[in-house]
């Protein structure tokens, strides 16, 4: 739950980077990852630093997707 926490600033704070509707894309991909994090809190422990690690690579590669596809510039 630490990275997915390192994930959520990482999220946030994409509105350096990309629009407004960009941000709150990458918010709600946030919250689906979280929601399951939470929903595997116990029945499947060894999985929740998987899903933090799954967290950072996909804002990268989203954030920059959106740099190259759709001219998101800081």
């Amino acid at each position: 739950m630490g990275l997915m926490a390192c994930a959520f600033f990482l999220y946030a704070a994409s509105g350096l980077v990309a629009p407004w509707w960009g941000v709150v894309g990458l918010l709600l991909v946030w919250l689906a990852l979280f929601v399951l994090a939470c929903r595997w809190w116990t029945p499947h422990p060894r999985r929740l630093p998987g899903v933090g690690v799954v967290a950072i690579l996909l804002w990268f590669g989203l954030v920059t997707a959106g740099g190259a596809w759709l001219g998101w510039t800081a």
